[in-house]
């Protein structure tokens, strides 16, 4: 029997996703804006997060298809196993969207205005 592997964190409601998208419009053709990523390579029975809430606190953008909300949580932006809690925003061709936690390692983030937004913990199964 094969178990189900994928990753937990949050997902991003139809509402929120909207509301952040009218005030940070996706610069490159594909929109992504669907979750927060907390732990990868998890099995279906991992533990849940308990947090239904974060703070969008900046924004990482490479200027060559790579745009990404970043995230705090519980008051951090650092993700317990490394990275950087965010939402990949917008994707240009070519590009996919586990590289956003290299381009905000590699070019940080700029400050935005806080916003509250409301998150779904998940499972998201590859």
């Amino acid at each position: 029997m094969t178990r189900r592997r994928g990753y937990v964190g949050w997902a991003l409601p139809g509402a929120e996703r909207a509301r952040l998208l009218a005030r940070f419009p996706a610069r490159y053709a594909r929109t992504v804006a669907h979750h927060v990523t907390l732990a990868h390579g998890v099995g279906a029975r991992h533990p849940l997060p308990t947090e239904r809430e974060g703070t969008v606190v900046g924004l990482a953008d490479d200027g060559d298809g790579v745009q990404a909300l970043v995230v705090a949580i519980a008051g951090t932006t650092d993700r317990p196993g490394g990275g950087t809690y965010h939402v990949t925003w917008s994707l240009g061709p070519g590009r996919r969207a586990v590289e956003s936690n290299a381009v905000i390692a590699r070019l940080g983030w700029t400050p935005v205005e806080p916003v509250a937004v409301r998150l779904e913990p998940r499972f998201f199964p590859l």
